[in-house]
């Protein structure tokens, strides 16, 4: 390694032989199953200008440059052996202008603990991810799967400008008018971006007036006739309700905690009558009778809402995951067919903590111009959370098989919740995907940038079983 004397930094430049470097290496990661990846060197960057300096000492090192922001890839995706890691942990100021209701914040900002709270305290609202801790950086790049974005659409059709630091360590605002390549990969492209999102701008819209929050829950023997009518009911729903079923250990009337399957809905209303009467389609489960217990359209908030989620997703616990966008015909057998290959993702996790997911994406809608251009009526994660590492083979092996069986309804996965070092699927549209090579061709021509974390690069965005039949 070549350190010119004048390269200095505000922050840290940390090698394997300081003091604290797994710290600096792998401390941020939320998944405590942590990667022995080694990369040659982390800066700890306090400032724009030292991410600038840091791509730069890069380029002079022939060094690929990995980035993280909150530190949430469930595959620690920004540790990579060798290379430069360059920590944007400190870059996390927010600022919000009255005149145009636009905030702009780092991207190191955590979405539901941070910037949220901000936003609320001047009437304004803007939907970023349910866990509180996640950093907006990754979670924007990926495409923004947040709150109600069924109704709302996804967190990155509300951003409005992106400033990246090039692969020449440059400076540039990428808006729909200005280096519009990379506003366009920078709302989808996830952690293959050509650059470094260092702040993103953000139109937010008015706070909602009221929350209301419906939940059934369901013994799991239940699931199969729920999910049903689950399916022919969520177009039905108004589009201001986010709808998540979801399979969880929960602490039941009788005493005790088990594990429910639960129907959640989430009301955004102009005032709680208007919050509950669009819970009102929930009330028609045919299996109303046999639930465990039933909230009917209770008055909630975001605070309350913020804190399930920092429940349900212990830090430094170990997770294995894994998604799925699921597809299939509207009608009986289609129906059956989805329920069915869902099945054991909610009905035979092996671990205590461990949880499922259910969300609706419906009514489906066309997306605008941008990298993010997959998803389907319904998406589904499966999370196996445990603390000894002797069960890490059971649990992979049980998310292995339970999206094996998903497959003939899989159309292909989200990056947030995806480990392509395990399985890799389609997540972009295959004319999405060939413009976004090109763009990286011409702005990062020497590979400066790391791209997808995969067990075989060469074979990305493709549904694994695709190319097995070929």
């Amino acid at each position: 390694m070549t350190l010119d004397q004048d390269t200095t930094f505000d922050g840290r430049l940390v090698l394997p032989t300081d003091a604290g470097w797994d710290d600096a290496r792998v401390g941020r990661v939320f998944n405590g199953r942590r990667p022995d990846r080694q990369p040659d060197a982390v800066l700890l960057a306090a400032s724009v200008a030292d991410v600038q300096r840091g791509v730069r000492l890069a380029a002079e090192n022939d060094w690929t440059v990995a980035v993280r922001s909150g530190g949430h890839a469930w595959a620690a995706w920004s540790v990579r052996e060798g290379g430069l890691l360059i920590d944007l942990g400190a870059l996390d100021d927010i600022s919000y202008d009255e005149a145009t209701g636009i905030a702009s914040a780092g991207p190191a900002t955590k979405g539901g603990e941070v910037l949220s709270p901000y936003l609320e305290e001047r009437g304004r609202f803007f939907n970023g991810g349910h866990c509180p801790t996640v950093g907006i950086g990754g979670f924007l790049l990926q495409g923004g799967q947040g709150w109600n974005q069924r109704g709302w659409g996804w967190a990155a059709e509300s951003v409005v400008a992106v400033d990246v630091v090039t692969a020449d360590g440059d400076l540039v605002r990428a808006d729909a008018e200005h280096n519009t390549d990379l506003y366009w990969a920078a709302r989808g492209a996830g952690p293959t971006f050509p650059g470094i999102v260092v702040r993103f701008h953000l139109q937010t819209q008015p706070k909602f007036a009221a929350l209301a929050h419906t939940v059934h829950g369901y013994e799991l023997e239940d699931f199969t006739e729920v999910m049903t009518w689950m399916y022919q009911a969520h177009h039905r729903i108004p589009d201001n309700v986010e709808i998540v079923c979801v399979s969880v250990p929960v602490e039941v009337p009788t005493g005790g905690e088990r594990r429910l399957f639960l129907v959640t809905g989430v009301a955004f209303g102009d005032d709680q009558a208007h919050a509950a009467a669009s819970l009102a389609e929930f009330n028609t489960s045919p299996v109303l009778d046999r639930a465990v217990f039933v909230q009917d359209a209770a008055a909630s908030s975001l605070a309350v809402q913020r804190e399930e989620q920092m429940r349900q997703n212990p830090e430094h616990w170990q997770y294995i995951c894994d998604n799925a966008w699921i597809d299939g015909e509207n009608t009986p057998e289609g129906i059956a067919q989805m329920v069915e290959g869902i099945r054991p993702l909610f009905t035979t996790n092996p671990t205590e903590r461990g949880f499922a997911i259910w969300m609706s994406n419906a009514p489906r809608r066309d997306l605008p111009d941008m990298a993010f251009s997959l998803h389907t009526d319904a998406y589904v994660a499966a999370y196996t959370v445990y603390e000894d590492p002797g069960e890490f083979a059971r649990n992979r092996a049980w998310v292995t098989e339970v999206f094996a069986h998903a497959e003939p309804v899989t159309a292909g996965q989200y990056l947030g919740d995806s480990d392509m070092t395990h399985r890799q699927l389609k997540f972009m549209a295959p004319e999405n995907w060939e413009r976004l090579q090109r763009i990286i061709a011409d702005r990062d021509p020497q590979g400066r940038f790391h791209r997808y974390l995969a067990k075989d690069p060469t074979r990305l965005n493709v549904n694994e079983w695709e190319l097995d039949a070929v």
